[in-house]
């Protein structure tokens, strides 16, 4: 099927296909398509996201659009651009401790853009078909899915996880990577120096960066990806062809016949990574045994959490009612402990002046997003919290009106409005009522 003309697909078939090489002068020596920063500038703006370092936001650059996506293009073009101090936020992370974040400069973020939509589709044809993560066509939820399916046929899982991946990726590594795949100069020149962009404290200190990459910025995600392509991807596919593995990003699952199968490719893998300069965290990189009804023996570890979801044996039934025991993904404990936190501090009970529609509007997008990740997969397990939900919504309801202050006559308004409006909440596709688990 042929891309539309001035369609995103025809451009970057266009921008990938057209000739770089003559420079236009002396002056600006890098071939840089105006189109392609207004296109990279559209991005960015569907996009929103916070301010960098110079306070400035999108609002704030759009007053003067023209003139500075000109500035910027004619930097570009002269190799003369040179990326601002990343501004570093800490965010908590659910296993405690906090996630160092890199919020770049709005004019960085276009300039990033620009670069990634060059870069991306001469890199992607080359990617593993079971790296997952930030490409195009592809989900965390494939990656579930696919997991799901292997762990049936596997009886072990080796669970990965590199430690401070992001802050230790080795700059001359990603540039070498990166110079595999393309030789255009100026896309080359301003990766090196992102790579290299220092790092803003709250208390305006700068930090000097001679490794790793700001896990925030709009060009870490794909520079992320081509350096785990030659440090793992590819090189399973040297070392072990036989084994299958998922990874999502920096976060993958290796799948093994037997446990002296998983210890031998743990072990190779944590050599491999050690000569890439990363290094494999001690506690949480773990064998798993993937235990159901037709598993026997123990093990120490028996589940295993990935991308949101924790796999480990779960009642199931077959398409003709039988019971058994399967090795299942469902919503995590850490991921429902993080949304059972939003929906209370959503005090929806407290929420008196507002009409119950306006309420369903204010929630609505966000449980149908948690609906269509988490209840992809053992849907059950996220009951319990829609029908959170609708104890807080039956909460509201003796609030808001002094005559439904009694519980039965709250539960008669619930049913006639279930009746009436039974599209009205999001789950309510699912779960209904204020008790119900499933």
């Amino acid at each position: 099927m042929r891309a539309e003309r001035g369609s995103p697909a025809f451009w970057l078939r266009e921008l990938v296909n057209q000739r770089w090489e003559e420079p236009v002068s002396e002056a600006k020596p890098y071939v840089i398509p105006k189109q392609l920063v207004w296109n990279a500038y559209r991005r960015v703006k569907a996009n929103q996201g916070a301010a960098g370092v110079d306070g400035e936001t999108l609002a704030m650059f759009e007053k003067e659009l023209r003139g500075n996506l000109y500035k910027l293009w004619n930097r570009m073009s002269s190799g003369s651009y040179f990326p601002p101090a990343v501004r570093l936020v800490e965010i908590a992370k659910e296993s405690g401790g906090t996630r160092p974040l890199g919020i770049p400069t709005v004019v960085d973020r276009i300039a990033q853009t620009a670069v990634k939509m060059v870069l991306e589709p001469l890199v992607e044809p080359f990617f593993h078909e079971d790296s997952y993560g930030y490409r195009p066509g592809k989900s965390a939820l494939d990656a579930v899915e696919v997991a799901r399916k292997r762990c049936w046929h596997a009886n072990w899982v080796i669970d990965l996880d590199i430690k401070s991946f992001f802050d230790c990726l080795d700059h001359d590594l990603v540039e070498r990577a990166v110079a595999k795949h393309t030789d255009l100069g100026w896309v080359r020149l301003y990766i090196a120096r992102w790579l290299r962009a220092p790092l803003q404290r709250p208390d305006g200190t700068q930090e000097q960066r001679t490794k790793g990459t700001p896990q925030g910025s709009v060009i870490s995600p794909l520079l992320a990806n081509l350096f785990l392509h030659y440090a793992f991807d590819t090189w399973m596919r040297r070392t072990f062809p036989a084994v299958q593995f998922e990874r999502y990003a920096d976060d993958a699952i290796v799948h093994c016949r037997s446990e002296r199968h998983a210890k031998q490719v743990l072990e190779a893998i944590r050599d491999r990574f050690k000569e890439c300069g990363l290094e494999l965290h001690l506690t949480k990189t773990r064998i798993v045994y993937c235990k159901d009804g037709g598993r026997r023996g123990s093990y120490e570890h028996t589940s295993f959490t990935f991308l949101g979801f924790t796999f480990q044996a779960r009642a199931a039934r077959s398409r003709a009612g039988a019971k058994f025991t399967s090795f299942l993904p469902a919503i995590s404990k850490q991921a429902l402990k993080k949304i059972s936190g939003e929906v209370r501090r959503w005090r929806l009970h407290r929420k008196v002046p507002l009409t119950m529609a306006q309420i369903a509007k204010k929630i609505n997008p966000i449980v149908r997003g948690w609906i269509q990740y988490y209840g992809a997969f053992y849907r059950s397990a996220l009951c319990p919290l829609l029908a959170r939900i609708n104890s807080y919504l039956m909460r509201w309801i003796r609030k808001k009106y002094k005559r439904l202050k009694s519980y039965t006559k709250a539960m008669a308004a619930w049913r006639r409005i279930i009746s009436q409006h039974p599209r009205l909440f999001a789950h309510w596709a699912w779960v209904r009522w204020p008790w119900q688990t499933g």
